[in-house]
């Protein structure tokens, strides 16, 4: 049988290639005449993927809640794909930074949009059943999510509010370690009777705390707001880029908390007094906005804007249930 010419043309294009590393092109066809036809289920790891659902109980709706936190997991993982590309850009544009901004909101829209997937899609007395054996995990423990907040902004933005004044300019090393010890969410799992750390934030702080600090030290000038300062002034006034950057702020910051809020206030909220979440984490105090005031970018909003931080979603979402 006579090779077709572009056959040809693409067997002496390898035989280049595999030269100029001093490799056999010969062994490499060898080795794709003997490998096996990819499927999908080897190519995504599909067995072991469907392999990772292991309750703790034999309750059924267990199930709903290990395989939407594992799906939220993955977003995360994507977001942070994006976060590290944008990072890493040495010659970032407008283009550039709205392409993955625009994708990061995506994955933050198909999560926030998806979540009454596991708010109505469990049976409320299940959970209160199979809640009690995840002590003392918690979802507060996603280090991915941290990691998204420490790459979208500025880390004195991530400090309590009470605790900005102290700090100032682009923090040293050392500075961001001092910064640390004030991060917003330390207060988020608190015993609520003594106020001491609950031992899901000692367990997260072990595991996360080192890696966390570094990711700041690193992200000093790359993170995504100083992604956004480095670019021409022209280009920092681009509608498009100012919209999706207070989107994403938006999503992180009200959105997705507030998701988990209208979550806590179904299954935690019963008279005569609120349920501590999973691993005792204080969700009253921690998820709605208008205690944090979590604001990545305040430069972009207005004053108006700034003042009403939040409210308009819990007024329509939360306070009509």
């Amino acid at each position: 049988m006579e090779l077709k010419p572009e056959i040809i043309e693409r067997l002496k294009k390898l035989d280049e290639k595999y030269e100029a590393m001093g490799q056999s092109l010969v062994s490499y066809l060898d080795g794709l005449l003997y490998a096996d036809y990819l499927t999908y289920w080897d190519y995504i790891h599909l067995d072991t993927l469907l392999s990772l659902q292991t309750p703790k109980t034999s309750i059924p709706d267990e199930q709903v809640f290990i395989m939407y936190h594992q799906v939220t997991e993955l977003y995360f993982k994507l977001s942070l794909h994006e976060f590290e590309q944008l990072a890493a850009n040495q010659t970032m544009t407008a283009d550039d930074l709205l392409k993955g901004v625009t994708r990061i909101n995506r994955y933050f829209n198909a999560l926030i949009d998806s979540f009454d997937i596991m708010v109505d899609g469990m049976d409320p007395a299940q959970f209160h059943k199979f809640r009690m054996s995840l002590l003392p995990a918690s979802g507060f423990q996603s280090g991915q999510y941290r990691m998204i907040e420490i790459y979208c902004t500025e880390f004195l933005n991530l400090v309590l509010a009470e605790h900005r004044s102290k700090f100032g300019g682009v923090p040293s090393d050392s500075m961001i370690e001092k910064m640390y010890e004030s991060i917003y969410w330390k207060t988020g799992a608190t015993e609520l009777a003594t106020g001491k750390k609950t031992l899901t934030l000692q367990q997260f702080e072990l595991k996360y705390s080192t890696q966390l600090i570094l990711l700041a030290k690193q992200n000093k000038t790359t993170n995504l707001w100083m992604r956004y300062k480095s670019l021409p002034e022209a280009d920092q006034k681009n509608p498009k880029l100012i919209e999706a950057l207070k989107m994403l702020d938006v999503n992180v910051n009200v959105n997705w908390p507030l998701s988990h809020y209208k979550s806590a206030v179904r299954y935690l909220q019963r008279d005569p007094e609120d349920i501590a979440a999973t691993g005792g984490t204080n969700w009253q105090k921690y998820l709605p906005p208008r205690f944090q005031r979590r604001i990545f970018y305040p430069e972009l909003w207005s004053a108006e804007e700034l003042e009403n931080w939040g409210k308009s979603w819990v007024r329509s979402i939360v306070l009509e249930k």
